[in-house]
């Protein structure tokens, strides 16, 4: 079984907006075309929003202080670009 390489590239892109949020998913593999997604989202829906980076950060806080406040959830976005919530 032989196998080639095939490069995978994948990009997010966020913009912040007077209106709320706009996420844009590219995805291209090898010399394919690039697939394009979009995904916008109301300042209503993103009120809380915990970025990847403070969500991390967040993490080490919650570590350090050994306590984990009950239900403790803030609405996130997801590898795929969709709004979810995330839990802790």
């Amino acid at each position: 079984l032989q196998l080639s390489e095939c490069p995978i590239e994948r990009r997010t892109h966020m913009v912040s907006h007077q209106h709320g949020m706009t996420v844009t998913k590219t995805f291209q593999e090898g010399e394919a075309e690039p697939q394009c997604q979009s995904f916008s989202y109301s300042q209503a829906e993103l009120r809380g929003l915990l970025p990847e980076g403070a969500s991390l950060l967040l993490l080490r806080v919650l570590a350090r202080r050994q306590a984990v406040p009950p239900d403790l959830i803030f609405p996130t976005i997801d590898t795929e670009g969709h709004l979810c919530t995330s839990s802790y």
